[in-house]
């Protein structure tokens, strides 16, 4: 919820909803936990692009992950196994759309999650296409599709308070997304998304593992210098690991690293993520 972008996506009251396209349709889509079963409602939508928008839910939520697989290889660790324990099944939050989430990891550097989602907010309400889809019984229901990157690769992000550096970077992403030098589509590996991703100025290696775990699915994307996952390794005389440390031992987790991350940030010594 508290990472949600505004009019665009919205957590409330156990349901998650959010604005998509589909070929041409615009709509919205809710998914409801009801006693351990995920509901998927649709909006404002036909049934065109059904089977991929199911899909593309299921990726989101993770539904596919083999959990017992992870759980066998990373409760070998005394500390992944404590966490374990708290949040057994751990999952791998997809994306709907690889470029939204890309803007969004930029925008989240070196800021709070409540900045990054301020300003992610500012780009849809300024850039977004606005949409009608009422849901009964729901305020504050998305109105807004998050912006195309032909939208934003020109857009004068400064203006909404983006530093100057991050809207260069997310303008030149946008570039890139439109005309075709950065592919998020399935078919691509995660190695090479992540060239394509570095070789962008303002793009490191952190976010380009952010987006390979999250929009590719990698089960093995593992964002070693992340501060978060280095402060939950701290020693009793407060030494932190540094990021050639924890890759070493970030080794024995493979290849659900990805996994090991978010087990990490969910602890109460590594939160974030």
């Amino acid at each position: 919820a508290g990472r949600a972008t505004p009019e665009v996506e919205l957590v409330q009251d156990g349901r998650y909803f959010r604005s998509i396209r589909s070929g041409q349709a615009r709509g919205v889509i809710e998914v409801a936990d009801d006693e351990g079963q995920l509901v998927l409602t649709f909006h404002g939508l036909a049934t065109e692009g059904l089977f991929q928008s199911v899909q593309k839910v299921r990726g989101m939520f993770d539904l596919d992950a083999p959990i017992d697989d992870i759980s066998e290889v990373l409760s070998r660790d005394p500390y992944l196994h404590a966490q374990l324990v708290r949040n057994p099944g751990v999952r791998v939050p997809g994306a709907w759309d690889g470029f939204e989430l890309t803007v969004r990891a930029i925008l989240g550097q070196q800021v709070s999650v409540r900045a990054a989602t301020t300003f992610a907010g500012r780009i849809a309400a300024r850039y977004g296409e606005r949409l009608e889809a009422p849901v009964d019984g729901v305020p504050g229901v998305p109105q807004r599709l998050f912006p195309e990157p032909q939208r934003l690769a020109r857009a004068q992000l400064e203006r909404l308070g983006i530093i100057r550096s991050r809207a260069r970077t997310i303008r030149e992403v946008a570039r890139a997304t439109a005309d075709g030098r950065l592919d998020f589509s399935s078919g691509r590996s995660a190695d090479e998304l992540r060239a394509a991703l570095t070789s962008i100025h303002g793009i490191g290696e952190w976010t380009a593992a952010y987006v390979a775990m999250r929009v590719l699915k990698d089960p093995d994307a593992f964002p070693a210098t992340d501060l978060g996952l280095l402060r939950a390794f701290d020693d009793e005389q407060g030494r932190r690991l540094r990021p050639a440390e924890l890759g070493a031992r970030a080794a024995a987790w493979r290849p659900w690293r990805a996994y090991a991350a978010l087990l990490i940030w969910g602890s109460d010594s590594g939160a974030g993520g």
